[in-house]
């Protein structure tokens, strides 16, 4: 019987079924970070328990990493204290720590890949919600918390319900100036952001055949921002290209079974989904957030909704919610609305081909008077690359502050925070109150290249008209 890929992962993951119906997942790895991990190796050792198998098990420090300092203690005395933990915690049970003294540290969900940890077939959990990111390598990738950290850590399994599995066809070719940043924008848009409650999405068509790994981890990551639990692509020669000669790749003639494996996890033509949902590429825009969830976008070239259309009593208030926090105006375009801060990096856009291709556009140009620019790598492999090739010069000329490797702006969880209502144009992937620090700081998320835009002209701007762009 033809199955897709998510029902032959999970089938080869399954221990058993338990009496309430959920599968007895096995976790083939485990990644960790310092934030949900303290309170899951405390209660191991409440309980007198081991790591049950150290070797598939990874970790890193990313969410507190202060990007401006690297040298310890950090001015934060929780986040020193938590790096510490974290150093503790893998050396007491055995687990390979990405320590930034390593070369290797960065964001979990840049790390895994760019390392060959994360590899098709497989499942894979951290205690983080953008672990779907690693669904673009055609692997069962979902975030957890803190107490089934501890269960993976305990059992290397977890219970999990079977999830629905959905379709999403991207068909025909992306104009210039559109970005897989836009794609993912796009389809929660489309779709909603509890659109996927209760599915796995499975990313598909012609767009995502010619996409970058790269590409395809920015829309897999964003997953969880339409109500999925999971996003996954089909593993292919682009996958195996990505992974060959990666750190903990197979080598030989392991690499060659390991490629035959993979190749036979990815979907059987013919293979029954729960739901397909095509959408056509050229009807995809640059895509700007103006409101406090990530399917609150419209395309660079639209403007503000007006409550007043609304046809729903709660779409009015939600609308109307937004506009008041965003300070917005019903009926006016997001185009030329001022920012104060603009945001390069995140596990969604802090990759290599991020940097790159803002770098072909902003050589030259200069941040906008008033406005606070900041380009953070993802990992310090991303940030060595960049700097090789010159790209980290070609910020700093104009004028973005160049960070140490960290989450940094995503989240309110490191010195890097907005203050009072400033307005933020993000690569990152939530634009929900208070994200970026201040309770009330203001988020648009964008494409990198509209965050040069946007940083450039000092309001959003549309990057084709600023820089020229005529083809990706």
């Amino acid at each position: 019987m033809s199955k897709s890929l998510f029902q032959k992962v999970w089938d080869a993951h399954a221990v058993r079924t338990l009496a309430n119906g959920q599968t007895q997942l096995l976790i083939g790895t485990h990644l960790i970070h310092e934030v949900t991990s303290p309170q899951a190796f405390g209660m191991l050792r409440d309980l007198g328990l081991k790591v049950a198998m150290p070797h598939r098990t990874f970790a890193t420090v990313d969410h507190i990493v202060p990007t401006d300092q690297f040298a310890e203690p950090f001015s934060d005395p929780l986040a020193d204290e938590m790096i510490k933990e974290l150093r503790k915690n893998c050396q007491q049970f055995g687990i390979t720590f990405f320590d930034r003294a390593t070369g290797k540290q960065g964001i979990v969900h840049i790390v895994g890949p760019e390392q060959g940890i994360t590899q098709p077939g497989t499942t894979i959990a951290c205690g983080d919600s953008h672990t779907s990111t690693h669904g673009a390598f055609g692997a069962i990738a979902f975030g957890i918390g803190t107490s089934q950290v501890r269960d993976v850590l305990a059992t290397q399994s977890m219970a999990l319900g079977r999830l629905k599995v959905r379709r999403i066809n991207v068909t025909g070719r992306l104009r210039p100036g559109v970005y897989a940043k836009d794609v993912i924008l796009h389809i929660i848009r489309t779709l909603g952001v509890n659109g996927g409650t209760g599915f796995a999405y499975e990313y598909g068509g012609e767009v995502f055949d010619r996409f970058t790994m790269e590409e395809r981890m920015t829309v897999c990551n964003m997953s969880i921002e339409g109500g999925a639990r999971a996003g996954y692509v089909n593993p292919d020669e682009t996958t195996f290209a990505y992974l060959k000669g990666r750190p903990y790749a197979p080598k030989g003639a392991a690499w060659d079974a390991a490629v035959a494996r993979w190749r036979g996890f990815a979907s059987d033509p013919g293979c029954t989904y729960d739901d397909v949902v095509a959408i056509n590429a050229s009807e995809i825009a640059p895509t700007v957030t103006w409101g406090i969830n990530p399917g609150q976008g419209i395309s660079i070239t639209e403007s503000v909704p007006d409550p007043a259309k609304a046809t729903a009593a709660d779409e009015k208030a939600s609308i109307e919610e937004a506009l008041a926090y965003m300070k917005l105006k019903p009926g006016a375009p997001i185009k030329g609305t001022r920012i104060d801060v603009a945001f390069l990096g995140s596990c969604t856009n802090g990759r290599l081909s991020d940097f790159q291709e803002v770098a072909k556009f902003l050589k030259g140009r200069h941040v906008a008077p008033g406005v606070k620019a900041i380009a953070v790598p993802g990992s310090q492999g991303v940030g060595v690359l960049c700097a090789s090739l010159g790209i980290d010069k070609v910020f700093r000329d104009a004028g973005f502050e160049w960070r140490e490797a960290g989450c940094s702006m995503c989240l309110a969880m490191n010195p890097d925070k907005l203050v009072g209502d400033q307005l933020c144009a993000s690569s990152s992937n939530r634009n929900f109150k208070g994200r970026q620090g201040s309770p009330t700081g203001r988020t648009l998320l964008m494409s990198p290249l509209m965050v040069a835009a946007a940083a450039v002209m000092g309001s959003v701007a549309d990057a084709r008209e600023v820089f020229g762009v005529s083809a990706n």
